[in-house]
Formats: C-alpha cells, structure tokens, sequence
C-alpha cells in the first residue's frame, strides 16, 4: 500500500486569497510520536511572504511514493529545495506539551524553594518526453515546468478537469488515492496549479539516505491556507496534523476554526510520570469529545528568544534559517532572534472539518505552553508540629490531582485513586502521629 504523506501530503498549499515565566524542572515531554498517521508541517510567514516545509513520514517502497501539493502559481526551481531532514524533529522537541516538577519545602524549615538565508537551488532538471507531454495535452493537462530536487523529480502542473489531472497522474506512475479527482475539481475552480513529487530511484539510493527528506517551498502569497481535504481520500480514521508557524509579529491562528488552547497547568499525581504520553493522548481526545470536533488546539505559543522551562534545547539561528525563517539578518550571530513560534494541532476527518484550514497573523504575544506539574511531597524526616497540617495538605493535594486527571482524561477516579501511594513519611513527634492518621482522611 503507498501513502501521500499519509495524512496531509496531498493537501497542503498556501493560496492568494505578557510573558508568564513558569519555571520548574522539566521532566517529559509528549511530541508528535505519540500519535498514529500524524503529519508535521513548518510554516515560515512574514508579510506576504511564506516558507513551508513538510515533514514526510512515508511508510513503504519509495518507488510508490507520490506528492501532490496545489499551489497558487507555477513555481521554479529556485522556490523549491531540500530541508534539513532533523529540522521538523528539533522544532517538534522544542515546543512539545511538557511535564514540569516542583519539590515542596521541609515544613519545619519554612524555606522558600528557588529555583533563514535561503539555501542555493539545485540546478539539475528533467526535460518530459514528446509523448510524456502530448497525452498531458490530451488529458487537458499542462506541464507548466520540470526539474530534479535532490532525490526528488518535481512538475508544475495545471489542469482543464480533474478527471483528466487524475487520468494523467495514475497513468504515469503517481500513486494516488482513488477518488481524487472529486478534490481536485475544488482547486481547479479557484485556479490552482499542482505540485507533483516522486522519488528518482537512482538518486535515492546513491545519495546514501535512509528516509525521504523533508521538502520546503518558498512563495508570495495574499492569504494564508492549509488544505486537509485530499489527506482524507485514503484516511484510515481520524488524522493528527501539527502545524508549527514562526512570524516576526506574533502568535498565528486559525481564522476559520476556533482555536482553542489545550488544557494546560494541571497538578497531576506523580505516577502520571510513567506514562506521560498515554496521559496527553487520552486528555487531548477528551478535549476534543468537550470542546467540539472542529476545534484546533493551541499547543505553544512563545517567543524563541526565551523559553521557560525547555524541553530540547533552544534552536541556533542557523537551525531557524534551516526551518525556513528568511528575515534574520545574514550577520546576527548573536542576540535574540526575532521569532515568534504557534504549535497548533489538529485531529481531523473530513466530516469534522470540512473546510481547508485558514490561518491568520496576530500581534498578540503572550506566551502559552501546554504544561503539567508534578508537586514531589517533602519525603524526609519531619520533626516539628508543622508537620501535622503539612501531611494533612498533601493527602487532600493528593485527592485534588486524582480528581483533576480524572476531569482531564475521563480515567476512571476509583482506579486513579488507587495507583495514588499512601503518603507515609518519617516523622518524630509522637505526641501527635499516632492520632493524626487515625482521622486526617475523615477530615477531607
């Protein structure tokens, strides 16, 4: 079976048309691994100037790859080239959901606790055979250019009809899924040309590389849009797209959706730590269930000056240049970059959302993380009569976090109760110990 970037591939285009410090120690982190038939797109924006790069995560012979990406004009060579094939993984890491811990302070003590300079095109290219071009003609099909990408052979296409555009494509060799041509039929209405990739099996296997590497486009556009609809053609179910977005003015939204920020800051109880992911997963399907199917979620939304705590180590300007950030200056070696990054996620189908997603540039600069604490009990010994309303908070703290992930994930709160260790520590003062456990779960 051959996949289009399984989920989105076939659908990606771009068309004419007060800081909170948070602090804490980070612990874990949920990236895009975690989900099945996910795809990672980097949108790089300022004015009416854009860089995208996609991620692929093709699963198959790569003699059966195939790309289709409408696009608003014919695009040449030097719009077109390879990314760094770690660059989507980097800006995943460095703005996944994330959790945090904080230690609490010996009661007895009553201490504070402290705590992109575009890359030189390729300049090979492949010229289309009389006949390769003469059924294109016949099919109502223009090869409007041609050339090699690295491994990658790339056409501009535009077409009179689908049928024909999907006739063409099966014909010679782009394995794309059936029913296509009802898709493309949208694009065409609105004058959209159609870019074509797939793999040239010489070049990929002399270029010594493992996995197909990302690909990125530059381009001038009025507006700012992500097609979904042709990753649904051959969905297997609901599909997971992460989108990261970097401006120079600030956080970037879904203007045709709501876009609504994930349930963040969530004292958890400790054991969540064993399995993070499975705990983000089953939260973010349950916001889904109570936010509505057609929401998109805000993940991160930060100034890549700074972040607060890191979870992957904050990107060099080189690697921002890589992501596709064209406005920093050629000789800023040093300072903060003028970076503003928006994760936004979205699990889709296409009755859930049956629109292509638009997306707009907003000033608003305040940072937000989705971000969940761990607050580690004082475990040592305990010798002063502060200790009793200490334990006593806990174990009600304790109660509040199994409820809280219970609200979050809909888990069952009798089972979350009891993976909830009994919070036990060593204390002298027995003038008050024995009695004290005798009746501080009475008084919750």
């Amino acid at each position: 079976m051959s996949y289009m970037f399984r989920s989105l591939v076939v659908g990606l285009v771009l068309v004419s048309a007060s800081a909170q410090a948070f602090c804490g120690f980070y612990v874990s982190q949920a990236d895009a691994d975690l989900f099945n038939d996910s795809s990672k797109v980097i949108i790089a924006r300022d004015g009416d100037r854009t860089i995208l790069t996609m991620a692929n995560d093709f699963v198959g012979d790569v003699s059966e790859f195939a790309m289709v990406v409408p696009v608003p004009t014919v695009m040449q060579e030097g719009q077109i080239q390879i990314a760094s094939p770690t660059i989507v993984d980097r800006i995943d890491a460095y703005s996944a959901p994330r959790l945090v811990e904080y230690y609490d302070d010996n009661p007895c003590l009553m201490r504070e606790f402290e705590v992109m300079e575009m890359l030189a095109a390729p300049t090979a290219s492949m010229d289309a055979a009389g006949g390769f071009e003469a059924r294109a003609t016949a099919l109502g099909v223009t090869i409007e250019a041609s050339f090699d990408v690295g491994e990658y052979e790339i056409l501009i296409l535009s077409a009179e009809e689908s049928t024909g555009l999907e006739t063409w494509l099966t014909e010679t060799g782009y394995n794309i899924p059936a029913g296509a041509a009802n898709v493309f039929n949208s694009y065409i209405a609105m004058g959209m040309k159609f870019f074509v990739a797939k793999v040239n099996l010489e070049r990929f296997e002399s270029s010594g590389n493992v996995f197909l590497r990302p690909l990125q486009m530059a381009m001038e556009t009025d507006e700012l849009m992500l097609p979904i609809q042709l990753g649904t053609i051959n969905s297997r179910g609901a599909q997971d797209l992460i989108v990261f977005l970097m401006s120079p003015e600030g956080r970037i939204e879904t203007s045709n959706y709501p876009t609504v920020k994930i349930p963040s800051d969530l004292n958890l109880p400790e054991y969540v730590e064993e399995d993070f992911g499975s705990f983000y997963v089953d939260m973010l399907g349950h916001s889904y269930e109570r936010m509505g199917e057609r929401s998109v979620f805000l993940e991160y939304a930060w100034d890549m000056s700074w972040c607060d705590p890191c979870a992957a180590d904050p990107l060099s300007q080189d690697e921002l240049r890589d992501a596709g950030v064209f406005w920093l200056a050629n000789d800023a070696n040093f300072g903060a970059p003028n970076v503003y990054l928006t994760r936004l996620h979205v699990q889709y189908t296409k009755d859930s959302h049956p629109e292509d997603l638009m997306f707009k540039v907003t000033t608003n600069r305040d940072n937000f993380q989705g971000r969940y604490i761990l607050q580690r009990p004082f475990r040592d010994e305990l010798t002063c009569d502060a200790a009793e309303g200490y334990i006593r908070d806990v174990v009600r703290r304790q109660d509040r976090e199994a409820q809280t992930l219970a609200n979050a994930t809909g888990w069952d709160i009798t089972e979350i109760r009891s993976n909830i260790p009994e919070f036990a520590p060593v204390v002298n003062n027995p003038n008050w110990w024995e009695r004290f456990f005798d009746n501080v779960k009475d008084s919750n």
